[in-house]
């Protein structure tokens, strides 16, 4: 009988990349595990199995260089690999070995194989029950049961993790156990804290690779900076954990907040359980780093895709971009023709100046703004982004009131030189806003059309007029109400029109292109100070946004948008009234949302998510339509949301809503003006 222990390793670490090629000392992780694996007595050949991904080639040079076969199969199908390399290899009984155990004992794999020939099981393992520290996992099984594996198994976590189906209860199971329960102290190699633990641990007792894993224990239980490094880490968390959850960790480490968008961040949806990441898009389908196919009812990549994902159409005219060039020294034709085409949609307009995101363009549009009137004095509602100018609305009076009127968003960084020159107001507060006009010099009222609640007492006419007769700028944003209510911006709609209308989101229905249109006499003023960007000029943005708005003209997207969102407002009160839930529904009817009326609210919308994303269903108490929902889709979703609701009236009468959360309560977000 032949014993082959196959190590299962690669380079694409989602959590530790390459970790498997690290240096502990003067060694690889990999040539100490293998080292120390075969002083097994028991083990007749050591193979490694790994991916055919291009990047595992240093490994397997590092392999053949310490004497050792290696094979390469799927990255994605691993026990499909696995099997193949216990072909490969000849083998009769197989010994399960991960890359990541470089502190692995010959001694415990020698136990583990002989209690398995002994006890007539068919899976013998020490991680069944696990009792050994993480780390020193050893799985036994004949090559007849591997092939039954192969040929069963069809989840897509069996054939990840390669040994599950031969631990259900159909198979004869021994657990091989350690005298001593050590199996909260980890010892594996998985996060850059287990490397920073291994590495302190082999240095003490470098130049021995060879040291009794027992005495790696003792010293950590004996230095509690030790334990601290990495003692918190859950054991085996990689195999619960999704690959978007992996990748989530791993950006939180090098990038300030994990990305560049508060509203994708996970702890805003599901903290530990969110996706996090995609790999395709198509319609409102959107496929995860673990190929997980969901049905996106809920954001919409944050308002961008009111065509849906993947617009065919607006994809072929980038890609001709792409293929003909994106930059070059001379300009893009495209820019002029889509400032043409929305001065045609926008009559009371003149001119236009291009952005790539709808902060910039809420800046350009502030600075022409001020330019025109001369005057610094900004009266604001709504959200318009990140920049210092809107920030310092949050500066105050003085510094006890610092965050009070835009609560969650934080002044830190923003010169405190700028306080009183933005001064925020109510929507539907006229009395304020025209208070602020009479004694702050205002010379540019900035503010959203409207978001969550209608328009009183012909508050946009009225607003107008006293701009006009002030000498204001009246500056409409539309980045996100823009192409939601008609073929334009929504100030349409209200028949009121602006000064200066800002662009964005749906505008290039996903690619990078914002607008800032105005009348002539104010748009000229950006000649008199100075706004300029390299990636401005960039091609593929402008013609994502011709074709968009070509498509806009033919399908008229938003009456199919608002007919959705109307049909997904119908389901929310139905159900809530069949669960005697309080709810209130606000926004634009294409991109509505509501919110429970709870003290547990936050803890509700967490579970709404987690409980539609284990039903496939990017979901939460929003609601962006595009021209791909259907009422099919919304309709399957609704028994989803039906039985969510009925656990919430659960808890509103006593349950505990913390047993139903499988992690911690999202976050929440800052709060808006109007």
């Amino acid at each position: 009988m032949k014993t082959v222990a196959i190590v299962q390793a690669r380079m694409g670490s989602s959590r530790l990349p390459g970790k498997v090629l690290k240096r502990l000392g003067e060694k690889s992780v990999m040539e100490i595990l293998l080292a120390r694996l075969s002083r097994s007595k028991n083990v007749d050949e050591i193979h490694v199995a790994t991916s055919e991904n291009p990047e595992n080639e240093p490994l397997c040079q590092e392999v053949e260089r310490l004497g050792h076969a290696f094979y390469r199969g799927s990255e994605t199908d691993v026990l499909d690999r696995f099997y193949k390399a216990a072909v490969a290899a000849k083998a009769d009984l197989v010994v399960r070995i991960t890359g990541d155990c470089p502190l692995i004992q010959a001694e415990v794999v020698d136990a583990v194989i002989d209690r398995h020939l002994t006890s007539g099981a068919e899976y013998t393992s020490n991680v069944a029950t696990p009792t050994f520290p993480d780390g020193l996992d050893v799985e036994v099984f004949s090559m007849e049961m591997l092939s039954l594996a192969q040929n069963e198994a069809t989840t897509a976590f069996e054939r990840e993790h390669v040994t599950p189906y031969l631990r259900s209860e159909r198979f004869i199971g021994e657990s091989y156990e350690n005298a001593t329960d050590q199996s909260d102290i980890r010892l594996t190699l998985d996060e850059p804290q287990d490397l920073a633990l291994l590495e302190r641990i082999f240095a003490k007792f470098a130049p021995d690779i060879f040291f009794d894993y027992q005495l790696a224990v003792d010293a950590l239980l004996s230095d509690a900076n030790l334990q601290s490094l990495n003692q918190h880490i859950a054991r085996n968390e990689g195999a619960t954990m999704s690959n978007g959850q992996k990748l989530w960790n791993r950006a939180k480490k090098v990038i300030p907040g994990g990305n560049m968008l508060l509203s994708k961040r996970s702890e805003m949806h599901l903290p530990d359980n969110w996706p996090s990441y995609f790999t395709k898009t198509q319609g409102c389908s959107v496929w995860d780093l673990d190929n997980t196919h969901y049905h996106d009812v809920y954001l919409m990549g944050v308002g961008t895709n009111i065509l849906g994902y993947s617009h065919p159409a607006v994809d072929a005219a980038v890609m001709d971009v792409v293929k003909s060039g994106n930059m070059s020294t001379l300009n893009a034709p495209e820019e002029v023709l889509l400032a043409e085409k929305l001065v045609e949609i926008n009559p009371w307009a003149g001119m236009v100046r291009f952005a790539r995101s709808g902060g910039e363009a809420n800046s350009i549009a502030i600075r022409i703004a001020r330019a025109a009137s001369g005057r610094d004095g900004v009266a604001v509602c709504g959200y318009h982004g990140w920049h210092d100018w809107y920030l310092s609305a949050n500066l105050g009076e003085d510094d006890k009131l610092a965050g009070h009127l835009l609560p969650g968003l934080s002044t830190n960084g923003v010169p405190k030189a700028l306080r009183g020159n933005v001064h925020p107001f109510n929507y539907n507060d006229f009395a304020h806003l025209e208070e602020l006009v009479k004694t702050k010099s205002i010379g540019v009222i900035k503010m959203e059309v409207y978001r969550n609640i209608e328009p009183v007492d012909s508050f946009l006419e009225r607003v107008r007029k006293l701009a006009s007769d002030n000498g204001v700028v009246l500056v409409f944003d539309e980045c996100t109400s823009g192409f939601r209510e008609g073929f334009g911006g929504l100030h349409k709609e209200y028949g009121v029109e602006p000064d200066i209308a800002v662009y964005g989101k749906t505008l290039g229905n996903g690619y990078a292109v914002s607008a800032v249109v105005g009348r002539e006499s104010i748009m000229q003023s950006a000649q008199s100070t100075f706004i300029s960007s390299t990636f401005w000029t960039e091609r593929i943005g402008s013609a994502a946004g011709l074709k968009t708005l070509e498509v806009m003209a033919e399908e008229k997207p938003w009456e199919h948008a608002k007919s959705m969102g109307f049909y997904m407002q119908d389901i929310w009160k139905n159900l809530a009234a069949s669960h005697d839930l309080d709810i209130s529904i606000s926004g634009l009817t294409a991109i509505s949302g509501f919110s429970l009326k709870s003290d547990q609210s936050l803890g509700y919308k967490t579970l709404i998510t987690q409980q539609a994303l284990k039903a496939g269903y990017l979901a939460g108490t929003a609601f962006y339509s595009c021209k791909a929902h259907t009422t099919d889709i919304l309709d399957a979703y609704a028994p989803v949301l039906d039985e969510t609701f009925k656990l919430i009236n659960d808890c509103e009468n006593g349950r505990d809503l913390n047993t139903l959360l499988d992690g911690p309560i999202c976050h929440s977000g800052f709060k808006r003006l109007n």
